[in-house]
């Protein structure tokens, strides 16, 4: 908890160091920043209401939020331009595991639709892994994305 603590200001002081560089500072979140910092928030609502949001943007990483059962939708609601980093990947209904984009249960049209009120201004797609070769994975995300349109309009 006490590291947890001095997290906001460690991302304060990177984003100023890297703001002077002409860098804006981002950071990417895993599922454990959705656990209980204290009785009252997680640590993740501590990072965002404890850091500036000039300073420190958030690289939103749409599977581990849909993991730790959270909706990346009422985070762009609640902090609103401090997402303009996105992951995309998507997440298998029965095991939770990593699945290509279009092939699991994550609501991309919803989350497509407040990309202005998130901030996005770049997105990436990721497969962290496959049980297929993970370039072929990479190629049917890219393809449900390209046939979507995801992002662009």
């Amino acid at each position: 908890i006490e590291k947890y603590k001095k997290l906001p200001d460690l991302l304060n002081k990177s984003g100023e160091i890297t703001a002077r560089s002409g860098i804006q500072f981002a950071y990417h979140n895993h599922d454990f920043e959705f656990e209980k910092f204290d009785e009252e928030q997680m640590i993740y609502d501590f990072i965002l209401k404890n850091t500036s949001p000039n300073l420190v943007k958030m690289e939103l990483d749409l599977y581990w939020i849909t993991k730790a059962g959270l909706d990346a939708v009422e985070y762009f609601n609640n902090y609103p331009g401090r997402f303009p980093l996105w992951h995309v990947k998507d997440m298998r209904k029965d095991t939770k595991d990593f699945a290509e984009v279009g092939n699991g249960i994550i609501d991309f049209e919803n989350i497509k639709k407040k990309k202005k009120k998130a901030g996005l201004e770049y997105w990436f797609l990721e497969q962290d892994s496959s049980d297929n070769d993970i370039f072929d994975s990479i190629l049917i995300s890219k393809k449900y994305i390209d046939r979507n349109h995801y992002f662009f309009q």
